[in-house]
């Protein structure tokens, strides 16, 4: 991939950090709503200036138990077909490190070794730092000369459980949806089922037991439903 020529790049978020909000208490630290957990915040508390709108190639699913939510967590199959709605953050190396080790429930530490390696440039577009869940870093694309790059789990959308994400969590990604794409909430609602369903070309079920009923419920959660306001 090559070294860096600057300190700074794109870090692409397709979770919860799609909101602004929630991306700053990673960065300025805090405890966002709905969340069972507060976090220190990253080493530089400067927030982005800059944000743009993205849609990744590969497919979005939920799966695991998350500590921060309880429920599913979103993942990115960048191997699946489909696309993701995805937001990217110019922000420094040294952030994006912090965002990451807060991410895997770890304090920033400045001798983090991921550092080093963004800084010298990824060895290839995809490298697993870790057997973390979120320790898989994929670099999807490249914008004003600087690297875009996302994490997800190392395993895709087939080779593992799914399981359902909790209201407040997709109130979360409703948020984001709203800030950068300017979707409705129909719109989030359609993008929400697909990937529940686990509709489109090529792809299984992401929850055969979850019905369309169940979905409906997510919606009237008072979690979820003031994410509308």
């Amino acid at each position: 991939m090559g070294a860096m020529s600057t300190t700074d790049l794109w870090y692409v978020s397709y979770g919860s950090n799609m909101s602004r909000r929630r991306l700053g208490c990673y960065i300025e630290g805090g405890q966002p709503p709905g969340a069972q957990m507060s976090y220190v915040g990253a080493r530089d508390t400067t927030m982005p200036l800059a944000d743009i709108a993205v849609t990744l190639p590969g497919s979005l699913y939920f799966a695991g138990e998350s500590r921060t939510w309880g429920g599913g967590v979103a993942f990115y199959d960048h191997d699946s077909p489909g696309a993701t709605a995805a937001r990217a953050y110019r922000i420094t190396v040294s952030q994006f490190v912090d965002i990451a080790a807060q991410e895997m429930h770890r304090i920033p530490d400045p001798g983090d070794p991921l550092e080093a390696v963004l800084l010298n440039g990824l060895p290839d577009a995809r490298h697993q730092v870790g057997p973390g869940v979120y320790e898989t870093l994929i670099e999807v694309g490249r914008h004003d000369g600087l690297p875009m790059l996302t994490f997800t789990a190392p395993h895709g959308l087939d080779a593992t459980s799914h399981a359902a994400p909790r209201p407040a969590y997709l109130a979360m990604l409703a948020e984001g949806l709203r800030e950068a794409h300017g979707w409705d909430q129909e719109q989030v609602d359609q993008y929400f089922a697909s990937v529940i369903r686990g509709e489109g070309e090529g792809r299984r079920a992401a929850l055969p037991s979850h019905s369309p009923d169940a979905l409906d419920l997510m919606a009237r959660d008072p979690d979820f439903a003031g994410s509308r306001e």
